[in-house]
């Protein structure tokens, strides 16, 4: 499992088969999909099924990656960089509750804009988050990304997109 960012209290590395059960669980939490537009895996056969077919760091050299701690080892949620719908740079995380208010996302997700601008030479990142998620937007604002603009995203009409754009 290759680690691609380490932060002060994570790292961020490649899915592996074995995220599986952590992936199922992760997505069975309702409030932690509640505005992801994803529904949850129906097992944990498909969130290895879902596992083995992610070819993004194949296709883009990039993804979603693994957030686990440095110290105990667990696997606390994901976050990462994937190419969108509409040709965008897209940064996403998924956090377990009990780790909410830690700030883990946000260290994560400033790991990864420092390694989208610095590594793989980016000029914008993007982040969509739903109107209601204020946890969302105020990681996102607390990144330095901007309001840009209101769309639909994942079926959802009150997506608020954020960018960032490198200096």
């Amino acid at each position: 499992m290759k680690v691609v960012i380490e932060t002060e209290r994570l790292q961020l590395r490649e899915f592996s088969l074995k995220d599986a059960q952590s992936m199922f669980d992760l997505n069975s939490d309702p409030e932690v999909i509640k505005y992801t537009g994803d529904p949850p895996f129906e097992s944990v056969e498909q969130a290895k099924s879902f596992l083995q077919n992610y070819d993004d760091y194949k296709k883009n050299g990039f993804g979603r990656w693994a957030m686990i701690t440095k110290e105990e080892k667990e696997f606390i949620g994901w976050c990462g960089l994937k190419l969108n719908e509409e040709n965008l740079i897209d940064l996403g995380f998924r956090v377990f509750r009990k780790h909410w208010n830690n700030g883990y996302a946000s260290e994560a997700a400033k790991a990864c804009l420092t390694y989208g601008f610095e590594t793989l030479g980016f000029n914008q990142i993007i982040g969509r988050v739903i109107s209601e998620n204020t946890a969302s937007i105020k990681v996102l604002e607390k990144l330095g990304m901007q309001y840009w603009k209101s769309d639909t995203c994942h079926g959802f009409d009150n997506a608020r997109y954020y960018r960032i754009i490198k200096t």
